[in-house]
């Protein structure tokens, strides 16, 4: 039995603020090539996931939130946001799934959240993502914590004038 819990959430949190990414996976699947990928995903508000998809082959992936907050949003062609919902368990929004080859990402709102994120496999990391020619990559830290301000204003914004 695989047992998720506060105790192991916080151990890959911590794990998380002090990794370079500003977040690490925990992964329960014992072998890439396993037909389903299962991952704790803990993210710091300082990290920043590229927009990207998943297509050649096609996969869809689940996040469901654990602890903490987080926005996952989908992007068209053009990068225009085309869909989103602030992943938070308190007010009852647990989880999205992203269908097969929707640009898509999420922005960690509270340090020390985690999602748990189901993929189907196998993994191969040359082919797993194609990242988005609109966004800024993951090694321009700064550049990518800038997009993400821009989004989550946006939609901020965008949601108080309803």
């Amino acid at each position: 039995m695989i047992k998720i819990n506060n105790k192991l959430i916080k151990q890959v949190a911590r794990k998380a603020k002090i990794a370079p990414r500003k977040r690490i996976n925990y992964n329960f699947h014992q072998d890439y090539n396993e037909g389903i990928q299962r991952i704790l995903n803990a993210a710091d508000t300082q990290t920043y996931v590229r927009p990207h998809k998943h297509e050649a082959p096609d996969k869809t992936e689940i996040f469901i939130i654990l602890k903490g907050r987080v926005l996952c949003v989908e992007f068209d062609d053009a990068g225009k946001i085309t869909d989103h919902l602030f992943l938070d368990a308190v007010k009852g929004n647990f989880g999205v799934e992203i269908k097969p080859g929707t640009w898509h990402s999420f922005i960690s709102l509270k340090n020390g959240s985690c999602v748990y994120e189901i993929k189907e496999g196998p993994y191969d990391s040359k082919v797993d993502k194609q990242f988005a020619p609109w966004s800024p990559s993951e090694d321009d830290l700064e550049a990518g914590r800038r997009f993400n301000r821009k989004i989550v204003t946006q939609l901020k914004s965008k949601t108080a004038s309803r």
